[in-house]
């Protein structure tokens, strides 16, 4: 069932990676420090898995129900809330991964578009989402709007007309594009139950201004300190403290993105900054070399020293 205006997913979620061995094949050990790195480090108590960071596209069925059942048997008891993205080219996998989801104790699920054969019209990506949320009924149902990877980019405010009479757990967007008209006007227009999460990190500052209840995205990882005074400074009405912490955090992703800030760059800066053994992205993401980990880590550690 949708959550109640009480309970609604507020604050910083994780886009969590998936850690790999050496040779390519999913680490399940590390998920347990992961988790515990999150919460006692960053002060981040939720995590959205198998999603755009974790290389969901390019895991096998098989991988994301383990990975799932593993982040949601570690993250009992010690975080608030697991999000599972569940998202597929093919509709008989998502709807098999929601299931899964929903058996094994998930809070939540979302779903990006299909982008392989992708959805004309708003309508029809409604009917997709709307079969996928039929696989597990009783979970909150979340788009994730993320058009940059899947191309599909009519305005999320057009999904969202009539989508609660179609999916009764529809619970609110991630959302991860850069139009913040768009994202307003679903602020605007949706019920107070939802959550409405923006995804674009360097620009968490601006959603807040719009309205959005928190956030999901992948530098929440070893920066979710950060973003948590950020958010508690723009809740106090400290604009000024908040765009401050906002300005370093685009200081260190702008000097990342010269780099080539791409999930192998940003999966090394983890392991670098966390400590924990991610390994390498799968092919065809190539990994960073560590010589470029470490100048990131370098301009992280000049630019947060006094934050």
């Amino acid at each position: 069932m949708a959550p109640s205006a009480e309970n609604k997913l507020t604050g910083l979620a994780a886009a969590t990676f998936t850690p790999f061995s050496p040779n390519g094949e999913v680490n399940l050990v590390q998920i347990g420090p992961y988790v515990d790195y999150l919460k006692e480090k960053q002060g981040v108590n939720s995590i959205f898995v198998n999603g755009t960071t974790g290389e969901c596209m390019s895991l096998t069925i098989a991988e994301r129900k383990i990975l799932a059942e593993e982040w949601c048997l570690k993250a009992k008891d010690k975080l608030d809330y697991v999000i599972v993205h569940v998202g597929c080219m093919s509709l008989k996998d998502a709807k098999e991964l929601a299931a899964h989801a929903a058996q094994i104790g998930a809070n939540a699920i979302a779903v990006m578009a299909p982008f392989f054969l992708k959805p004309s019209t708003a309508g029809a990506l409604r009917s997709f989402l709307q079969e996928v949320a039929s696989a597990a009924p009783t979970l909150p149902f979340y788009y994730y709007h993320i058009p940059v990877i899947t191309g599909v980019n009519f305005p999320v405010r057009d999904l969202l007309v009539g989508i609660q009479e179609l999916i009764p757990s529809f619970s609110g967007v991630k959302f991860t594009g850069m139009d913040l008209m768009d994202f307003g006007q679903c602020v605007d227009n949706c019920p107070p139950q939802w959550s409405l999460l923006y995804g674009v990190d360097e620009q968490l500052l601006a959603a807040l201004a719009m309205g959005a209840d928190g956030a999901v995205g992948s530098t929440y990882n070893y920066l979710g300190t950060h973003a948590n005074k950020l958010i508690a400074a723009f809740k106090l009405g400290e604009v000024v403290q908040a765009r401050e912490i906002q300005f370093k955090m685009q200081q260190l992703l702008s000097f990342a993105m010269k780099v080539g800030f791409n999930v192998g760059v940003n999966k090394q800066l983890m392991i670098e900054l966390s400590g924990l053994s991610l390994g390498p992205p799968r092919l065809p993401v190539m990994p960073c070399c560590s010589e470029d980990a470490k100048l990131i880590v370098a301009k992280y550690q000049q630019i947060f020293t006094e934050c």
